[in-house]
């Protein structure tokens, strides 16, 4: 199992994208700006994308990816989310007025874009691949996800604040090698917009990682623009026995 990093930053500019990654070659988990660096025959091998919440950040690129590719696709791309992620798109993105609605057009029988409910912590098998969303704590509904391949498993918390069932969830993971974890605001917004917006602080990161109970890997992601290097120092301050290193993106993990 190979997952490519195509974005991993909050926001935009220069060279930053947001969050999508790409599992072997057909299927993406988010939807943000990386996504529009794929080719069109990457986009068009895409079979399946798995969102953690409706977020622009994390989701804006899903219908100009249905759009780009349709023309060489035999079959609708499988939309897997949270029914109340669901629920925003339809209501928001894929109304008829800010985007076409691609889940009845070009016909009810061959759509662009076909939409699957998942439940928190009910495992989706995709040829020998388990995806397992879990637990979050966020502004919307969301979910963070488990990427196995049986010999080993990436955890990607999508966008959450501190979540006790989060860490739960990874203590019972007996292959965990990697957690892909956001840490989006500096530590002067731990008690305020942190947690009411659903993000993580270097210290609320701190607070996470003193209930794992084994060594990993831990990759940093969604920071905020232009606020790296202050969020990376903070980071390491708070919990550089660790050792997080920041996610790049084009970076590939081989699981």
């Amino acid at each position: 199992m190979r997952l490519k990093i195509l974005g991993c930053s909050a926001g935009i500019g220069g060279t930053r994208r947001t969050s999508a990654l790409l599992l072997d070659d057909d299927i993406l988990i988010d939807a943000g700006t990386g996504t529009g660096d794929l080719t069109l025959e990457e986009m068009a091998r895409i079979d399946h994308v798995f969102l953690t919440h409706s977020h622009l950040d994390h989701s804006a690129f899903l219908p100009l990816l249905a759009d780009a590719s349709a023309f060489m696709r035999q079959r609708p791309l499988e939309v897997h989310a949270l029914p109340e992620t669901i629920n925003a798109l339809r209501e928001n993105m894929l109304n008829g007025k800010l985007w076409p609605d691609y889940t009845i057009q070009p016909s009810m029988e061959k759509p662009y874009i076909r939409f699957h409910a998942l439940t928190c912590n009910e495992t989706i098998v995709l040829e020998k691949r388990r995806i397992t969303p879990l637990p979050a704590k966020h502004s919307v509904p969301a979910v963070g996800y488990r990427l196995d391949s049986g010999t080993s498993s990436f955890v990607y918390s999508g966008d959450s604040t501190l979540c006790d069932a989060f860490w739960e969830a990874l203590n019972a993971i007996d292959n965990l090698r990697y957690l892909m974890i956001e840490t989006t605001f500096l530590n002067k917004l731990t008690k305020t917009a942190a947690p009411a917006s659903g993000h993580m602080t270097a210290n609320l990161l701190a607070q996470g990682l003193k209930q794992l109970k084994r060594p990993l890997n831990i990759l940093i992601t969604h920071m905020e623009p232009g606020k790296e290097g202050q969020t990376m120092a903070e980071i390491m301050t708070a919990t550089g026995s660790h050792l997080p290193v920041a996610v790049a993106q084009g970076q590939i993990f081989n699981l």
